[in-house]
């Protein structure tokens, strides 16, 4: 295809749309309804004249460049005029768009790629789980383990073969070596131009002086800042910090959004059932504000005394809309029932967030010098709850002695991802497998089941870590992707789960699963009368899901139940349905940290893989921008006094919905208790504390108060 000429490309294109539109409208063949006839064939000469253009421009710019243009790229208004007849007419001229022939810039391109979709057609496809677990060879080498840490995948559609060519594949893309790049601080972020450092965050005191970044000690850095949190977190345990009013505080209030949210809550929930973290939060609560909705807000303060109340402000930039909003809001909760001096802020409010945010940090009112927790360029959101972002909440309630054996765990499993051979590395096989599941055998999801009610919060972490480092499009050769990357992760605990989707994951579509249990719970139960305790029957149904997705169910063992006929297709298991079980001692701090480190390397894994870059996050720049552009017509609506304004958005179907919302919202924002110049609304709840209730009206102007 990248041989044709403009004209040629543009006469296939030309068949493609006539055709298109003939099938998409009868009046096109001359049957009748001239008008509609007529305006067909002008949408159609416009589009073909438009891609002739692209096409004669791309051509020219080949000519005079060694670059081979990707028609992907090159040519969108093309791919929309395709969308615009129809997936058929969409499809046809896709094909016929030039392809890049710089093959060497993708991974699919390569033998031991080739290799792999072969086997996958083969051998695997042809074959059964059912079989495949019988193999005690195949069974007895399909596990791995490491510091309680034991992995079964033998329940994979996957043979010793399989393996190999995988492990072929990971030499090929020199995973040993990325990995090491990555501990090392080289800047493998190669569109931020950063490093990715996240194993920083728990790297010991002895590595001191072994990584920099720009000069930068970046595990001397790490230590100054774990320091500095000990130091704040024990002098407020013991109750040196008081409050602006003197009080000592017991409550903490954690504001942001995304990875400054999902990591520390899902490490909170395991916290609050573990042994030594039951005593040492006693007379202490956390809790988390991350939704822009005032219903989170209100929720968050509830019964909350703002006098004895911190509030930790969690953003890297100390600017992101949703975290900085809640902050205010936060804000001026504490100001409202305390006064607008400027030390109320000072005494009740905390900073997370990058030196480079600094000075937005001292504007916003917050003790730069002693509550600001710094981190770094080099920490994406979704990879920072060992640092500051889960660090400071978490040793607030909990202690940092606790935190600390949450380090050292994820600190354990590093040390196994950077050292351990490939073939008995952990995170290196889970990722691989994640590779083969999606690019190789066409599974776009995945299922994380732990059986343990205190993870429950894990399987949203690991969706955003996985989705938001690995749904891209492009590789780092500026080339666009011709491979499937990038599951749909979900999950819930065991057995909820089981009663929720299992029904899709048994008989629907083939859904690979990890399965996450403990050899002991964290509190078990054994009742009188009863022969197996709560936690046996619990791991009973952990270690019979994964034969039940393998082996299935087939039509004669149906009917050997004594199964109707008319109902015997209905009760049919085909199986052949990859699953592995992941084994650990007990959900501990410790144990805590492992399970995230793996998760966190299982990502990096699939993304060095793919050639992707795991480390930015561009797609979620695009809704914000658009968020803004609405929240300045929402402004100039709610501004108008008439109340007859009509907001002309980009397109006529978000002008609609928008005046909807406006017009039905109106009176709802409007009340005799209305504080809000610009809605109207009250801008803070104030059912919040008895000693405050009824509440009354503040004249403060909000994020307009004094402190400004």
């Amino acid at each position: 295809y990248s041989s044709r000429s403009p004209t040629e490309l543009s006469t296939s294109l030309r068949k493609i749309v006539d055709g298109s539109a003939s099938r998409e409208n009868p009046s096109s063949r001359g049957d009748n309804n001239d008008s509609d006839s007529d305006e067909v064939e002008q949408r159609i000469q416009i589009q073909i004249q438009s891609a002739e253009s692209d096409y004669t421009t791309a051509d020219e710019q080949q000519q005079h460049t060694n670059y081979d243009y990707d028609a992907h790229h090159n040519y969108p208004k093309v791919i929309l005029q395709a969308d615009k007849l129809g997936r058929s007419a969409a499809t046809q001229i896709l094909r016929v768009l030039p392809k890049s022939s710089n093959n060497d810039n993708l991974v699919s391109f390569t033998p031991e790629w080739k290799r792999l979709q072969r086997h996958a057609l083969e051998v695997i496809q042809p074959s059964h789980l059912r079989d495949m677990i019988l193999d005690p060879q195949r069974c007895d080498a399909m596990y791995a383990e490491h510091d309680g840490v034991y992995l079964d995948y033998s329940r994979q559609q996957a043979t010793l073969e399989t393996m190999d060519l995988l492990f072929d594949l990971a030499e090929k893309r020199e995973l040993t070596q990325r990995i090491k790049g990555m501990f090392n601080g080289e800047k493998i972020n190669f569109t931020e131009d950063r490093a990715v450092l996240h194993t920083a965050l728990r790297a010991s005191k002895d590595q001191i002086g072994s990584v920099f970044v720009d000069d930068l000690d970046a595990i001397k850095e790490v230590h100054d800042v774990l320091d500095q949190i000990k130091s704040f977190t024990d002098a407020f345990r013991s109750g040196k910090i008081t409050g602006y009013t003197g009080k000592r505080m017991r409550n903490i209030v954690s504001v942001g959004i995304g990875g400054s949210y999902l990591g520390p809550e899902f490490l909170h929930e395991v916290l609050k059932t573990e042994a030594e973290g039951i005593n040492s939060s006693l007379g202490y609560s956390l809790r988390f504000l991350a939704n822009v909705d005032p219903v989170d807000v209100e929720r968050t303060c509830a019964d909350l005394d703002p006098e004895e109340t911190l509030i930790i402000v969690v953003s890297k930039t100390f600017t992101t809309a949703e975290t900085m909003l809640n902050a205010r809001t936060m804000r001026q909760w504490l100001w409202d029932f305390m006064g607008d001096d400027i030390d109320v802020v000072r005494k009740h409010v905390v900073a997370c967030s990058s030196v480079s945010a600094t000075e937005n940090v001292k504007a916003f009112g917050i003790d730069t010098e002693n509550y600001f927790f710094r981190f770094w360029d080099w920490v994406g959101g979704r990879y920072s709850v060992c640092g500051a972002a889960g660090a400071v909440p978490i040793s607030l309630l909990y202690g940092f002695d606790l935190f600390e054996k949450f380090l050292e765990g994820a600190r354990s499993m590093d040390q196994h991802f950077l050292n351990a051979p490939m073939e008995k590395n952990i995170p290196i096989i889970m990722g691989l497998l994640g590779v083969w599941n999606s690019s190789f055998m066409g599974y776009n999801s995945r299922a994380l089941i732990p059986y343990a009610q205190a993870l429950l919060r894990l399987p949203a972490h690991i969706q955003q870590l996985d989705m938001e480092s690995n749904g891209k499009r492009i590789n780092r050769h500026n080339v666009e992707i011709d491979y499937p990357v990038g599951e749909v992760d979900f999950g819930e605990p065991g057995t909820n789960s089981q009663h929720s989707f299992f029904q899709l994951i048994h008989q629907g579509q083939t859904i690979p699963v990890d399965f996450l249990g403990f050899v002991q719970s964290q509190h078990d139960l054994l009742m009188d009368n009863e022969q197996l305790s709560s936690h046996d029957e619990l791991m009973a149904n952990f270690f019979a899901q994964p034969d039940a997705l393998a082996n299935g169910k087939t039509a004669d063992e149906v009917r050997a139940e004594g199964c109707p006929e008319d109902l015997v297709l209905h009760k049919v298991f085909d199986g052949n349905r990859p699953s592995s079980s992941l084994l650990f001692p007990q959900l501990s701090a410790y144990v805590t940290g492992q399970i995230l480190s793996l998760y966190e390397h299982r990502t990096a894994v699939q993304g060095f893989i793919w050639d992707l870059n795991s480390f930015d996050q561009w797609g979620v720049e695009l809704g914000k921008k658009l968020a803004l552009d609405v929240k300045e017509h929402l402004m100039e609506a709610r501004n108008n006094e008439v109340g007859d304004y009509e907001i002309a958005a980009d397109n006529p179907a978000t002008s609609r919905i928008l005046n909807y919302y406006v017009n039905n919202s109106r009176d709802a924002v409007r009340g005799a208790a209305s504080s809000n110049p610009v809605t109207s609304a009250t801008s803070v709840t104030r059912k919040t504390h008895k000693d405050h209730f009824p509440p009354q009206i503040h004249d403060l102007g909000g994020h307009s108060g004094r402190l400004s």
